[in-house]
């Protein structure tokens, strides 16, 4: 064992939060650009300020008790710093198909 913890393996269920993408799709050098959908189980959620302090685009503010909120989810670039940086394992980002954009 090399003593980091495990991520635990979850679906997203009651008292979470899902971003909802944008269905239109921009084209950046003649391709697609790629979406992501994030989810912030909120019962984990501390309400610490690290995800919206280490996102490099501005996508995820803070609501008035200082959780977080996915206020531009069409700017986020799938970086994972909020992901890889929650101490409490709290949000999850995955990269959205082209056909499941216009369904999420």
């Amino acid at each position: 064992m090399t003593g980091k913890k495990k991520r635990p393996a979850v679906r997203p269920e009651k008292g979470t939060q899902r971003s909802k993408p944008s269905k239109s799709l921009e084209k950046q050098s003649g391709r697609a650009k790629k979406r992501y959908s994030h989810t912030v189980f909120e019962d984990w959620c501390k309400k610490c300020g690290i995800c919206s302090s280490f996102c490099p685009k501005n996508v995820i503010g803070q609501d008035e008790h200082g959780g977080p909120v996915f206020e531009r989810p069409e700017d986020c670039i799938g970086c994972r710093f909020c992901e890889l940086h929650c101490p409490d394992f709290a949000i999850t980002v995955q990269e959205l198909d082209s056909d499941t954009v216009g369904d999420v």
